[in-house]
């Protein structure tokens, strides 16, 4: 667990609190959907569409394939970032960073920054040494990357859609822990 001035702990899940976790989780990702986020998700999505999503999440955690984590302060969860590990036997040393998500009334207090932080210190840990994630080419997580001393590799356009149906390209990174 990691602690920071602003009473913010960063918590690995585990199959249990993971399950725990989803109408929390839930309601971060609706959030984020119902802000533009472009997460996977569209506005038509429901709650059930997302519990379905968390639950999967979860039996992932719960199979040693994703390490989930939530960021937790006096208002409970806020944000969410998941490391999924790569089970390709010539993949060991890979892992990719998805949905790093915080609610909207939670921005802008560095916890998308303490999210990364911590899944770079856990793929350390599992000896990860190679991460790769991808974002929206117009969104605010993109100049977060590139702060963190992520390598941004390029663009691809129409990658994927805004959840109002609008084209959205996703611009890919890496980055190195070795």
């Amino acid at each position: 667990m990691t602690a920071t001035a602003l009473s913010l702990a960063i918590d690995a899940l585990d199959g249990d609190a993971a399950e725990a976790a989803i109408p929390a989780l839930v309601e971060i990702l609706r959030d984020c959907v119902a802000n533009g986020a472009s997460v996977g998700f569209m506005n038509w999505n429901t709650p059930a569409d997302y519990e379905r999503f968390w639950r999967d999440i979860a039996a992932g955690v719960g199979g040693g394939q994703v390490v989930l984590l939530a960021a937790r302060n006096e208002d409970g969860i806020v944000g969410t970032a998941q490391l999924h590990l790569i089970g390709k036997p010539n993949q060991p040393h890979r892992a990719e960073i998805a949905k790093v998500l915080v609610h909207s009334r939670a921005r802008r207090q560095g916890i998308g920054e303490a999210l990364m932080q911590r899944a770079e210190a856990i793929a350390r840990e599992m000896g990860r040494d190679l991460l790769v994630l991808d974002t929206d080419e117009h969104g605010a997580a993109r100049r977060l990357y590139n702060r963190l001393g992520w390598t941004e590799v390029g663009t691809i356009p129409r990658f994927a859609l805004m959840p109002d149906g609008a084209d959205c390209g996703s611009t890919f990174f890496y980055k190195s822990l070795a």
